[in-house]
């Protein structure tokens, strides 16, 4: 028998943040409070009372001074407005996907949409939605749409805008969107189920239709924990909603081979811990109810067979073998080619007198009286054991680069020869893979054919999990003039893509230097690190304006501090025109010499003399600080004797 624990269960993003941003309100405030339950989950807002954050049942409780904490659901938008004409200072602990919802909601209405919510009309999340609308409507499923077209005629023709609950079950959803576009002539959708909701009912599922029972822990007032329950029976008899460990009964685990663990988005690591291990110690307890006197007596009388995985302790360590105790009549032994894969370790260092050893049974000799014992080969079972269930479990296994090889490349997991195509390397096409040699990878193993020998993985499935989890922590907390430290991955005439953690921003060629440039080319190239700045983004349209120039930095000041008339400059030459050159004198700041001052000779067109991106001096002639407008003269240092009328920056425009 064994406890299998689903991979998402527990806290969820939103409900995380919420909870560290409310430990962390009271802390600096000392005390504060919550409108109701901040998440659905009573021992969390018992600790969170501890530590100072008040539970209110309604805004009156409140008063001038006081802070808020608002709950990961969302709060109703009259509430909001009655707090601000409080003075209640808000913190504003709203799931990003629910402030996402809102916003759409909203949004539509603002543009003569009508806003659908599928959902649970009570659940808090849905109602705050709904608050941020002036008519919306709300369906708990595809029945309730169906009545609501049947029963409104003029619903067809009404341009409609369909959202979800974060936690809505997925078929309700998609079932729902179904009718609502074959029947209505102008609605659009957006799916806001949260990805991590989304995943947790998939695993849930999945791991339900391979368990003999199911446990499912979490608040009984929470929404998703109610639906991975419902989830849950649709694929196994015998599901257990409980809140703790103590709610778990004696005898559910009895006759059950796989007992399937999972907890809502609202459950702490915490207490799914205690179930993981009560549970366990549950069916350690059946197990051991369940051997016979007859089983016990037949262990005492221990039979030695080949091929059998046999447990004994180990008695002494002599210079050729390991003595092992097996509890049967013949003695056992390891040979010391026998105890492990690496040729160079030293007996003590695998085994100790003393040490509980599980081996395999090489030769069984009953007329000399002795059994030979190989740790190693059981070893090598064990792994493809693990191999095999890392398959059916998708486990995320690690392991080194060994060689490149026809097709993909070689990762050693555990001793095992895995192959990764080239396809599922997580390198782009074309990629020199053999440079990948001697990295370490995590990767999914996908085909196991022990016979053959045969093992296949994916590193990209891994990495591609990975970068989508990074997108979501982005687009969860990006706001305007957050910084980031990014790599460009692309560059183009117009700027250049910045990937900031697995979302690329673009940077615009005026973005990238106070200096005048011509292409990206000129200040960066592709995997040089940077540092960037939101500038502005569009969740919806999945884009974001990065900047990399200062915009505390005021060229124009950085110019006014270094130079004054009649100083000496080095300047860049940037643009060339037909009265004159412009030229760099800081970055952001530019000049113009004019074509009377560019030689102490007349010419007929400054490229006869001059070249863009030349250095050369120049002696600052005028300022106009009113126009930001500056004179330069290489002519006054070549004959600073010859008196003539000088040209005026301020009169001549780019």
């Amino acid at each position: 028998m064994r406890v299998i624990l689903a991979e998402s269960a527990g806290f969820c993003y939103g409900v995380r943040r919420a909870v560290e941003q409310a430990r962390k309100t009271a802390r600096a405030c000392g005390r504060c409070w919550m409108l109701g339950d901040l998440i659905h989950n009573t021992y969390v807002v018992e600790e969170l009372k501890s530590l100072g954050v008040q539970k209110a049942e309604s805004i009156d409780a409140l008063q001038l001074g006081d802070t808020a904490v608002i709950r990961s659901h969302g709060e109703l938008k009259q509430v909001l407005d009655q707090l601000e004409a409080k003075g209640v200072r808000c913190v504003d602990a709203t799931c990003p996907n629910v402030r996402r919802i809102q916003t759409l909601a909203s949004k539509a209405e603002a543009e003569g949409r009508t806003p659908v919510i599928i959902g649970d009309a009570s659940h808090p999340e849905v109602a705050g939605i709904a608050s941020w609308c002036q008519h919306p409507l709300i369906f708990s499923g595809p029945e309730a749409v169906e009545a609501w077209l049947r029963e409104d005629p003029g619903a067809r023709e009404t341009p409609v805008t369909v959202v979800a609950q974060t936690t809505c079950i997925r078929e309700f959803f998609e079932t729902s969107w179904k009718i609502i576009k074959k029947e209505c002539t102008n609605a659009e959708k957006f799916d806001t189920i949260c990805t991590a909701t989304h995943k947790r009912q998939s695993e849930a599922a999945i791991l339900a239709a391979k368990a003999d029972v199911m446990v499912v822990v979490g608040d009984r007032k929470s929404a998703n924990t109610k639906h991975l329950t419902e989830i849950c029976k649709e694929s196994c008899s015998r599901v257990l909603q409980i809140e703790n460990a103590d709610e778990l009964p004696p005898d559910f685990f009895s006759g059950c081979s796989v007992a399937g663990l999972t907890a809502g988005a609202s459950t702490p690591a915490g207490i799914i811990k205690e179930v993981y291990a009560a549970m366990s110690e549950e069916i350690r307890a059946v197990e051991n109810n369940e051997e016979s006197f007859e089983e016990l007596l037949n262990q005492s009388f221990k039979t030695l067979n080949t091929g059998e995985k046999v447990t004994g302790i180990v008695t002494a360590i002599t210079p050729t073998e390991v003595q092992v105790d097996v509890g049967a009549k013949q003695a056992a032994y390891i040979k010391f080619s026998e105890l492990s894969d690496d040729p160079s370790a030293k007996p003590e260092d695998v085994v100790k007198v003393g040490d509980e050893i599980e081996t395999y049974i090489v030769r069984v000799n009953d007329v000399e009286g002795y059994a030979e014992l190989s740790k190693k080969r059981l070893d090598a079972v064990k792994v493809w054991e693990n191999i095999e269930q890392a398959v059916e479990e998708k486990t995320v296994m690690e392991g080194t680069v060994t060689e490149e090889n026809k097709g993909g490349i070689v990762v050693s997991v555990k001793g095992v020869r895995v192959f990764v195509p080239a396809s599922q390397s997580g390198q782009p096409r074309g990629a020199d893979l053999s440079a990948m040699k001697g990295q370490k990878v995590q990767l999914r193993v996908t085909e196991v054919n022990r016979a053959r020998r045969r093992v296949v993985g994916s590193i990209r499935s891994v990495s591609d999990e990975a970068r989508r989890a990074a997108q979501e922590e982005i687009w969860a907390n990006i706001e305007v003039g957050k910084r980031y430290t990014g790599t460009v991955k692309s560059m183009t005439s117009y700027g250049v893509f910045v990937d900031i953690g697995g979302v690329d921003g673009m940077v615009h060629i005026s973005e990238l230097s106070w200096s005048r440039i011509k292409t990206p080319s000129e200040v960066c190239k592709v995997g040089d690190t940077m540092e960037v700045y939101v500038i502005s983004f569009d969740p919806e349209k999945r884009k974001i304006s990065l900047g990399v120039k200062d915009h505390n930095v005021d060229p124009w000041q950085v110019f006014m501090d270094k130079y004054a008339v009649g100083d000496v400059a080095s300047v860049r030459v940037v643009k060339l025109m037909t009265f004159g050159a412009f030229a760099e004198v800081v970055p952001g700041v530019d000049g113009l010499i004019h074509i009377s001052q560019i030689a102490d000779r007349r010419i007929e067109k400054p490229e006869d003399v001059l070249a863009e991106n030349q250095m050369v001096d120049a002696k600052i002639t005028a300022v106009d600080e009113e126009r930001k407008k500056i004179s330069l003269s290489i002519r006054a240092l070549l004959a600073p004797s010859v008196e003539e009328p000088m040209e005026d920056a301020a009169d001549v425009e780019e």
